[in-house]
């Protein structure tokens, strides 16, 4: 078939890493980079392995003068939303990064603008496409570990200061305008942690979501969280909590835990790794496959299959995003809770509370009077 023509919107920081899918996808015919918008032209070492593509900081123009029928879109979070209408409205279709939206009523002027238009729009959740989430809803719908009691994310990784310097928005909450961005630890760098918890439990959409309990703090000089735990009830009563720090005092894997009756299952999201634990038996891991967003949006236009992560199945994390978003500033972490190691900050003992919010299903506060965050602030979707 022929290539489908693609214009990739913001090709530096994380877009190279879909430059370098497009290239693949290129390669095999799937896709033809058509345009790129950024704000500054990439060079010829950047777009190595592309001939005659067009380069514009105007998107609807770039979109007009190419007729890609794809657009990702890879930029600050709070233009997600204009960007996604302006693709829409030529009948473009989305790849469009997580998270989709700073705040519900973006979310939902973006979805509704999509749907509106008749555009697919495949949200940039990347761990949704892994083989493992069916492969686990096998498993619990087989009753290996009994009754689901919960689940937990945990995640805990190492940012310097000059993460937060990246660009302008970063580790804000707004910018000085007043406009949302809300890029704090749950809802940008480890915002995979709490979809993939939440899809986990059979409970990705808005409606799936009655509560909300939120513990955010920071010890970085940043507006945003970067050390924060948040406990969601789903619609069935299952508890769900996403323990997560930029301050770790050893890097690691994210994963989350679905809790049983009679056992355990634990999925490293990023490595598509699984390992089921129960009484009586063995443990025994797997490693599982991955279909890639991109590859799935193109088969969808072509072969009518089904997205892997529309919108709705987004509903859930973003009624979090939105939480977020409302809740009081971050607590600030007294000096004596944390550290500078080479030129980032260390939360004393994060790594355990982390650890131990996912095994318990408990905030922060619940597990350590000194932690982190504050009591929890409740939320009702």
């Amino acid at each position: 078939m022929t290539p489908i023509p693609l214009v990739l919107a913001g090709a530096r920081g994380h877009g190279r890493r879909h430059l370098d899918n497009i290239r693949r996808l290129q390669r095999h015919g799937a896709v033809r980079l058509a345009g790129v918008c950024d704000l500054a032209p990439l060079g010829a070492a950047e777009l190595d392995g592309f001939d005659d593509v067009a380069q514009s900081a105007d998107l609807a123009g770039l979109l007009d003068a190419t007729g890609a029928g794809i657009a990702v879109v890879c930029t600050p979070i709070d233009t997600h939303t204009a960007l996604a209408l302006t693709a829409a409205r030529r009948g473009t279709h989305l790849l469009l990064e997580k998270p989709p939206a700073p705040s519900w009523a973006e979310f939902r002027r973006m979805a509704d603008g999509v749907a509106a238009a008749g555009t697919a729009c495949q949200i940039g959740f990347q761990s949704l496409g892994s083989h493992a989430l069916p492969a686990i809803a096998r498993l619990v719908a087989d009753g290996t570990i009994g009754d689901v009691t919960g689940i937990g994310a945990a995640g805990a990784w190492a940012r310097d200061e000059a993460y937060f310097r990246r660009s302008p928005w970063a580790g804000k909450r707004r910018l000085d305008d007043g406009t949302d961005v809300v890029d704090g630890v749950l809802t940008n760098p480890l915002a995979h942690a709490a979809a993939t918890a939440l899809a986990l439990a059979g409970s990705p959409h808005a409606d799936d979501v009655t509560r909300i309990e939120l513990e955010l703090a920071r010890a970085n000089d940043i507006e945003a969280d970067d050390t924060s735990c948040a406990r969601l009830t789903t619609a069935r009563g299952l508890p769900v909590t996403v323990a997560v720090t930029l301050c770790a005092e050893q890097a690691g894997e994210p994963y989350v835990v679905v809790h049983g009756s009679r056992g355990r299952i634990t999925f490293w999201y990023k490595q598509d790794r699984v390992l089921v634990q129960r009484a009586g038996h063995g443990p025994v891991e797997t490693v599982h496959g991955r279909t890639d967003l991109l590859e799935n949006l193109v088969a969808h236009l072509r072969h009518g299959t089904a997205l892997l992560v529309p919108p709705e199945r987004t509903g859930a994390f973003m009624r979090l995003v939105d939480a977020v978003r409302t809740a009081p500033e971050p607590r600030r972490l007294a000096e004596g809770t944390w550290y500078a190691d080479g030129g980032r900050r260390v939360v004393k003992g994060v790594d355990r509370l982390v650890r131990a919010s996912a095994d318990t299903l408990a905030l922060f506060s619940e597990l350590d009077r000194t932690a982190p965050g504050r009591p929890g602030r409740e939320n009702s979707p």
